[in-house]
Formats: C-alpha cells, sequence, structure tokens
C-alpha cells in the first residue's frame, strides 16, 4: 500500500458512498439553511458536508436560491460550499441561471450580491456591463455599483450641462453618504443649494427625554413611561433627577440626533426621541435607522424593531431597514437609544439618524410639519 492511500481525505471516502444527485444536494442545503443564528445545527452541516465532494457547478444557482432561506450563518456555509465547488472546477460555469438570479430582485440581496460577484469572476465584461441595471435596486451594494458609475461619467464629462445633470441624478438616486456628498458638493460648486436633508427624508425635528438609568445595560428592558403613552407635557423620575422632554433639532445633513448634546458625554444612560410623521394614506413604508448604539423603535404603539447591541462599527445612513405601515394621518414614532458603560473613545458617540422611504429607499415625506 502506498502511503498517499492512507493520506486522502476522509471526507471524499465519504462521499464516494452518498448517493447521486439530487438527493444530496437537497440534503445539503436543508442541513446549511436550518443552522441558527445561535450556531444549532452547526453538527448536522457538519455532518453533511463531504456532500459538497460530490455537487458540481450545476448546483451553484440551488445553492443560491439557498440563501433566500438561510440566516447569516448559514450564508457563510453556502457561500464556502460555492467556493469549494468552483475551486474545484472550472468549467460548465452555469452563467445564465446565476444571471437570471442576479436579475430577480426577490432573491436577498446577499445572494444576489453573491451572484454578481460570480459573475465578475467568471466575465469580467458582462458584469461592467450591468451596473446600470441597479440603479434602483433594493440592494445597497449593488446599487452603490450603478450610482458610482453615473459619477465616473460625471466627472469625465467635458460637457458642464451633461456633469451637471449626472451629478443631480446622483443626489436622487444614490443612498451612499460619500457618493451624495461628492454630487452634493459639485454642484453647490456650481451655485446650486442642496438641501439633504429633505432629499433624503431625515425626521430632524423631535422631543427628546432623559437621561434614564442604563446602569448594567438593564435599562435596554426596562419600560419607562414613554414607553406606555407619549404625553410631552409630562415630568418623570430619571437616573438622578425629574426628566422632561425639549424640544431638539439637529441641523446635521444626514440627520444625525447626537444625544449628547441634550445631556452632555455620560454612561450607562439611555434616553428616549419622539416625533410625528403626517401620511396622506395608508401605506407600507421602510424605516432606515443607524445607530450605533442599542436601540428600540416604535411606531404608533407597536414594537417594529430592537437591537441591543454597543458600538459595533460607526453609525451609518440605512444601517438598519425595517419594515411597516404608515396610517393614514399623524402617526407616532419613538425611538429608544441607550448608551452603555464603555469609556474607550469609540464608545462616546450616543446617537441615531432615520428617515422614512418606500422600499426602493426614496423618501417619503410628512405631508405637513408637525412635531
Amino acid at each position: 500500500m502506498k502511503i498517499t492511500h492512507s493520506l486522502i481525505p476522509i471526507w471524499t471516502l465519504v462521499a464516494s458512498m452518498l448517493p447521486s444527485l439530487p438527493g444530496q444536494e437537497k440534503e445539503l442545503i436543508n442541513a446549511l439553511i436550518q443552522v441558527d443564528a445561535k450556531g444549532q445545527g452547526n453538527e448536522n452541516a457538519v455532518r453533511a458536508w463531504p456532500l459538497v465532494g460530490k455537487l458540481d457547478a450545476s448546483s451553484i444557482p440551488k445553492l443560491l436560491e439557498s440563501m433566500n432561506q438561510a440566516n447569516d450563518l448559514g450564508d457563510n456555509w453556502i457561500r464556502s460550499a460555492i467556493s469549494e465547488i468552483l475551486d474545484r472546477e472550472k468549467s460548465n460555469f452555469p452563467a445564465k441561471k446565476i444571471l437570471a438570479y442576479l436579475k430577480d430582485d426577490q432573491n436577498t440581496g446577499s445572494s444576489r450580491k453573491l451572484a454578481y460577484e460570480l459573475v465578475s469572476e467568471h466575465s469580467p465584461k458582462l458584469a461592467d456591463s450591468l451596473p446600470s441595471k441597479f440603479i434602483d435596486d433594493r440592494e445597497p451594494t449593488l446599487r452603490r455599483l450603478a450610482v458610482e458609475k453615473l459619477l465616473e461619467s460625471a466627472r469625465s464629462s467635458q460637457k458642464p450641462e451633461q456633469a451637471q445633470a449626472l451629478f443631480e441624478k446622483v443626489l436622487n438616486k444614490g443612498r451612499e453618504v460619500d457618493q451624495i456628498k461628492e454630487a452634493k458638493e459639485a454642484l453647490e460648486k456650481t451655485g446650486q443649494e442642496i438641501d439633504v436633508q429633505s432629499l433624503m427624508g431625515f425626521l430632524v425635528n423631535w422631543h427628546t427625554i432623559g437621561p434614564f438609568d442604563n446602569t448594567g445595560r438593564q435599562g435596554f428592558a426596562t419600560e419607562y413611561p414613554p414607553e406606555k403613552k407619549i404625553d410631552l407635557q409630562a415630568s418623570y423620575q430619571g437616573k438622578n433627577d425629574k426628566v422632561k422632554w425639549s424640544a431638539f433639532t439637529t441641523p446635521d445633513p444626514f440627520g444625525m440626533l447626537n444625544v449628547n448634546l441634550q445631556y452632555g458625554e455620560i454612561k450607562e444612560v439611555l434616553a428616549y426621541a419622539h416625533t410625528t410623521f403626517d401620511s396622506d394614506s395608508e401605506r407600507s413604508a421602510q424605516f432606515r435607522i443607524g445607530s450605533k448604539n442599542a436601540w428600540k423603535l416604535w411606531l404608533n404603539g407597536e414594537l417594529l424593531f430592537a437591537r441591543d447591541e454597543y458600538h459595533r462599527g460607526g453609525t451609518r445612513v440605512d444601517q438598519f431597514i425595517i419594515d411597516g405601515k404608515l396610517s393614514k394621518g399623524t402617526n407616532q414614532i419613538l425611538v429608544k437609544v441607550c448608551q452603555n458603560e464603555q469609556t474607550q473613545s469609540w464608545t462616546k458617540q450616543w446617537e441615531f439618524c432615520l428617515r422614512v422611504t418606500d422600499p426602493s429607499g426614496t423618501a417619503l415625506h410628512s405631508v405637513q410639519t408637525k412635531n
């Protein structure tokens, strides 16, 4: 017996005894999509992993589809499976099916982004022709590609009027702060005044109340009075003293509400911010919030989303996108934003920004100013 035979990986031996497609493809996919956010299901995924060795490139579209059902951990497993298949098999790339999957915006953004990356690696020329089709895409990374193409054209244009029109389109279609800033600055050099707050629909007129106690991060789950009833005339016991509502408007072009300006750079506290949004009809909407703090968001007394996590990365526009439904008339919006005990310089921020949009990210505006 040759020594090299004894070094054949165990998964190869196991895979050779497994049934043929499509049963093994289904078995692998079922195992990967059942991995949950806490890692439960990992053992089943490990047991099923040898099946990857029996799959070829024709399985990639099905693996992409499975990302529609998987969470982030499952996505990572699926990405690894696709990568392993492509490392092993360079031919028979199912370009047409992957392209069709990419163009279907009903698929999840993360899977479509991966599909684009696969097309880019296999056929760079084809990939280069695609970004213009993503100008209204709901997936931020794909939309960014389309907007970047507009910026490239605007930068290189020798015709001032054409460049201006392109920069204006960037403002209408862009969602990324750096791209919008570039277009804004370019247009302001021509004498235009650009109101980014209005353009993107940031909510900038608020009433805030605080600080309330968040010692040991216990305040996140504590139901303080503003969660039970909004009464802008009321006062309550705060962390140290009585607290009451006060008006707070942010001049920041991207709607950043810096809570430190209200209460100072203090720790283990939380505050509430309240505003209203008037809609002329009942309609579905997205609430796009950015914050590096722990936060909760209510619409008309209903908790839409809660994130109990602090200071991972920076605050970004459209960092979190939450679906909701506006009622006809005045809608009540309440945000709870918490600060923890960390004292490093990068934990000082106590802030959020929020805007209301349609599913494409186009701003919805309150039908009248009311706060």
